[in-house]
């Protein structure tokens, strides 16, 4: 009888291990559907209790919806991807690559929605100081983002055969028409890459924690968030 509780538990625990899903009930049949197609999927969610990542399906997606959760943003922002592995089987080492050749932030096509028309998402883009620790590259970056002008960065890149962990947060207060809107460390971007089974998900979440300010509120909501997924989704679709 003992013998056959073990075997029972030992198989049970094998199955939830190969069918852990990365996301909870928060995504939807038809955004799951649209993953599957290979497609970006792209989420304004505001809040944290609406991720669809899974915070139990490891270390990693905790930490993560425990930062965000920390961070408290009043605008929050999902984008997902599905890749195939076969094919991809660098892909960490690709992105990271990709995410640590910071003068290549400038440029990057950015839609104005006041305007309609594009801009540069960062006008320019250098390194300030890089660090690296075995398999983690930190760099300190000045980037200028219009209408807010300067903006440092403190960004966080780890990479492994088969994960990418990139974090990014704002070292100086934020402007807006000469008034504070983001304060230190409250903007933060998230990419995580991760092997699941055959597949890589490519997983980024941005938010920002900004006051509610009269006249302005919308404004500022759409410049932050659209410029979240504007650079998760250039990052996604370059690789």
């Amino acid at each position: 009888m003992k013998k056959h509780l073990l075997l029972t538990t030992a198989i049970l625990f094998i199955s939830s291990l190969l069918n852990a899903n990365p996301f909870n009930t928060n995504l939807t049949k038809a955004e799951q559907e649209k993953l599957n197609k290979g497609e970006v999927l792209i989420k304004n969610i505001d809040y944290q209790k609406y991720m669809c990542l899974d915070s139990q399906y490891n270390e990693t997606t905790n930490n993560i919806t425990k930062d965000v959760k920390s961070l408290n943003p009043k605008y929050l922002a999902e984008i997902i991807q599905i890749k195939e592995y076969k094919g991809n089987e660098n892909l960490p080492e690709k992105l990271s690559v990709l995410l640590n050749n910071i003068s290549d932030y400038a440029g990057i096509p950015y839609w104005s929605e006041r305007h309609q028309k594009y801009f540069d998402l960062y006008e320019s883009a250098k390194i300030v100081k890089t660090t690296t620790q075995n398999n983690i590259t930190t760099i300190d970056a000045d980037l200028i983002m219009e209408p807010f002008g300067l903006l440092q960065e403190q960004i966080s890149v780890k990479t492994s055969k088969s994960e990418l962990l990139y974090k990014a947060y704002n070292t100086n207060n934020l402007k807006y028409s000469g008034i504070t809107c983001v304060s230190k460390q409250k903007m933060q971007i998230y990419i995580y890459v991760f092997r699941d089974n055959d597949k890589w998900i490519l997983y980024g979440v941005g938010g920002v924690n900004a006051p509610h300010i009269p006249f302005m509120t919308d404004r500022i909501r759409t410049s932050f968030i659209n410029r979240i997924k504007t650079f998760c989704n250039f990052i996604f679709k370059k690789i």
